[in-house]
């Protein structure tokens, strides 16, 4: 009975000490990307800075075009920085559109110890959006990268100066997520889901936020009638096909889901780079047409 209860007690430190490295990972301030600049193509820009809702500054860039009163706010990913999604910046610039990139909490250039997979991450972008309209926008489009484009679809739910949604490869669930992510470092599934479960709880109980509350699922419906973009890959482990088919019917009109079979977690760009390059510009250049009523 004694080697027993040794067993268990050495079990249940064990299970504690993996989830408490585990919910650090998760939470940890991310390490950024390779420093970028606008000026790398030839964009003349503006650092800027500006406060969340909880008073943490995040800082960014703001790429302006003369007489423009559309923007489109860029949301990087949970890991790295606004750096690496800077090349799609030109892009929307060239036709005509105001850009606005800025780090979430706790990565690159703004402030913060703690990444919250897209819970506090919300009260990031209605600044975002508040900045841009602080610069005249008046018509705003969010484009969205993995859990960047998550807090995209939460937040225009509920904040109605969002006027269009692109997310590439939003996650759907952060369980699958997180999960996924370990498959993707060769986690065998189950155990990726279990262990994916434990930090998620882990991190929650220790930080004060429910990390299993982050689901667009509840609000993508709410976005109608304005229009939303689904980008997809079909071997995207982080984000089942089952959820993206869910995510779509969940959706109200005017709506697209576009996938790439052979793409996985946000590489869509590397097997079809002109289409996606294409899908991106013509759905704001047609979404960001009319400046909003006052």
């Amino acid at each position: 009975m004694f080697y027993i209860f040794l067993f268990l007690t050495g079990l249940l430190l064990l299970i504690i000490l993996v989830a408490w490295f585990g919910s650090n990972y998760l939470t940890a301030r991310r390490k950024p990307d390779p420093a970028a600049s606008p000026v790398d193509y030839g964009l003349s820009f503006e650092d800027i800075e500006f406060r969340s809702g909880d008073g943490l500054t995040l800082r960014g860039w703001y790429i302006s075009r003369p007489d423009s009163k559309r923007t489109v706010i860029l949301c990087s990913g949970a890991n790295g920085s606004m750096d690496a999604d800077l090349a799609v910046a030109p892009w929307l610039h060239a036709s005509g559109l105001n850009v606005l990139l800025f780090d979430w909490r706790g990565h690159g250039r703004s402030e913060g110890r703690l990444v919250t997979l897209g819970f506090n991450e919300r009260y990031d972008l209605l600044a975002a959006v508040e900045f841009a309209k602080s610069k005249g926008a008046q018509r705003i489009g969010v484009l969205g990268f993995s859990m960047g484009g998550t807090v995209a679809l939460s937040t225009a739910g509920a904040c109605l100066d969002i006027d269009a949604v692109a997310v590439d490869s939003a996650f759907v669930h952060t369980t699958s997520a997180v999960a996924g992510a370990m498959q993707e470092r060769h986690v065998p599934e189950q155990a990726a889901y279990w262990l994916a479960r434990l930090f998620l709880f882990s991190a929650s109980l220790r930080f004060g936020f429910n990390l299993f509350a982050v689901e667009p699922l509840k609000a993508i419906g709410l976005i109608a009638p304005r229009p939303v973009l689904l980008m997809y890959g079909g071997r995207d482990l982080c984000v089942p096909a089952v959820e993206v088919k869910a995510l779509y019917q969940q959706a109200g009109e005017p709506k697209q889901l576009w996938q790439v079979p052979e793409a996985a977690h946000r590489n869509l760009q590397r097997y079809r780079a002109e289409e996606y390059r294409q899908k991106i510009v013509n759905f704001f250049e047609q979404n960001l047409q009319a400046d909003r009523k006052a």
